[in-house]
């Protein structure tokens, strides 16, 4: 069985966010944003370490007004990953961030006004080589562009008002572009990426915006990048998600690696749970992955299992497994049967287990 995407990854150049490149053959990274109020200095940095911590690459802050812009470079100065700065209709803005500290600035060219305007930002991004990230959401298209589509924001208006900011930027000789192309609904965002990537070689951001809470967000987003990744489409993603930023980042690393894009983190086994089972599987399931992501387990697999079905027979094929039974559970390690323990007893026992084999 091939642990390859079912389509080769799509060609593009590649480009750098601060230190971290994204496109050509990079790996895929993982995004998210800040949820804090940007003048609010120690909320935000405290937001940036602990996105850092749950596996973000690349973090983006919005910077709405000049008292932002004034906070932006001690933002950057404290973070462990580059900041992306999101700015709207104000180029100063975009001037200011770029002398303090940008990464990337992510900015659409039309709104911020004429050609002029556009060449200062582009005159400043390109003297520092700071790419700029081309973000069409659905939700705010040109006037325009509804109007020749129907008042839609169809999967061919946002195409095309991409190519419409790409024009404004190639006019000023500058290539150090990525692109998005977001929808809150799957199928326009999976056909929009589709549509543009025919017609450029830039990277692609991926994501599903205004995705909803937690539960449904995960959802679609999981089947709208799911399948642009498994076509070959996209360089950075991120799951956006009304909730908590870290748990986007872990989404989006456990989106990759079940496409085999990515590597790193544990894989956790458990069963569904059904009339055979004798243990409470799920408070035990959920406490051993809490506990499991304070430990270094990258690369492991661990099974807990609910009964004596399927349970042996997939806890002996991870690295670590336990399968419950009336009241206790049989440990078990790479194929080897370690002991049986209570069932007051599994999660202390697993874990400490699953200290010893990574320590091992």
């Amino acid at each position: 069985m091939s642990n390859s995407p079912m389509t080769p990854r799509r060609i593009t150049r590649q480009i750098f966010i601060g230190g971290v490149p994204v496109g050509g053959n990079a790996p895929i990274t993982v995004q998210s944003m800040t949820k804090t109020d940007t003048r609010d200095l120690e909320a935000t940095a405290k937001q940036i370490y602990d996105y850092a911590a749950a596996g973000c690459e690349i973090v983006r802050v919005s910077v709405p007004t000049p008292d932002a812009a004034k906070v932006f470079p001690e933002i950057c100065a404290r973070s462990p990953i580059p900041v992306v700065a999101d700015i709207h209709f104000d180029y100063k803005l975009a001037l200011a961030v770029a002398d303090g500290g940008a990464a990337c600035l992510r900015i659409n060219p039309g709104n911020i006004g004429g050609q002029d305007r556009v060449k200062a930002v582009v005159d400043k991004a390109g003297s520092k080589g700071i790419p700029i990230r081309i973000g069409v959401n659905g939700g705010s298209l040109e006037s325009e562009l509804l109007d020749k589509f129907n008042g839609h924001a169809t999967p061919e208006a946002m195409a095309e008002s991409a190519m419409r900011h790409v024009e404004l930027l190639e006019r000023e000789n500058f290539h150090n572009i990525k692109i998005s192309l977001k929808a809150s609904d799957v199928i326009r965002t999976v056909q929009a990426y589709r549509i543009l990537a025919k017609q450029v070689d830039y990277p692609f951001h991926l994501g599903i915006t205004e995705a909803g809470t937690v539960w449904g967000a995960t959802i679609r987003s999981s089947v709208g990048l799911g399948i642009l990744l498994a076509e070959g489409i996209g360089d950075t993603i991120r799951v956006s998600l009304t909730g908590a930023g870290e748990e986007e980042c872990r989404v989006g690393h456990e989106l990759l690696r079940s496409l085999c894009l990515r590597q790193g983190g544990f894989r956790l086994i458990s069963c569904p749970g059904c009339g055979r089972l004798q243990v409470d599987l799920h408070n035990l399931a959920t406490e051993i992955e809490k506990e499991l992501q304070t430990i270094n387990a990258d690369g492991y697999t661990f099974a807990v299992m609910g009964c004596a079905v399927n349970g042996p027979g997939e806890a002996r094929e991870a690295d670590l497994g336990v399968a419950g039974g009336n009241g206790e559970g049989l440990l078990f390690r790479r194929g080897q049967l370690l002991r049986k323990v209570k069932e007051a007893d599994i999660a202390a026992e697993f874990l400490q287990e699953a200290q010893n084999l990574v320590n091992s």
